[in-house]
């Protein structure tokens, strides 16, 4: 509690760096109602499908960035759904928990704005979608 939290996102066993900003990991469950005839004090309530919201990680540049281009430019050849990794570290680089998602897919990245006039850090943001998490 009160510590920094990095996060490493790993696909298919190569590590893509570190991040310090992890957003969307969540899932939702869908529930269908259903009424029993003659039992008017219950509804079942039953569950249907799993939807996974889109996971968003950000950081400063650094020369992890040219990894994640190279994995976004492959899917330009074809469409290969890798399995990925998004661990959560503190400081000292001692695990807090770990993700493993099914069939990851990038599907955003937002470089830097460069303006001369801002001297902010240089952030990139890369968004990726996933079918689940796995033990």
């Amino acid at each position: 509690p009160g510590s920094t939290i990095w996060f490493t996102l790993t696909i298919d066993g190569e590590s893509l760096g570190y991040f310090n900003g992890c957003e969307g990991l969540s899932s939702h469950v869908e529930v269908e109602q259903r009424q029993e005839g003659g039992n008017n004090g219950f509804v079942w309530q039953l569950p249907t499908r799993v939807s996974y919201s889109n996971i968003r990680l950000t950081r400063p540049l650094t020369p992890d960035t040219a990894k994640v281009a190279k994995w976004i430019s492959s899917v330009q050849t074809g469409i290969k759904r890798p399995t990925a990794q998004i661990s959560a570290l503190r400081a000292d680089g001692s695990l807090v928990a770990r993700w493993g998602l099914i069939e990851v897919l990038p599907v955003s990245w937002q470089g830097p704005s460069l303006d001369p006039a801002s001297p902010a850090v240089a952030t990139e943001v890369l968004e990726i979608a996933h079918h689940g998490f796995t033990d």
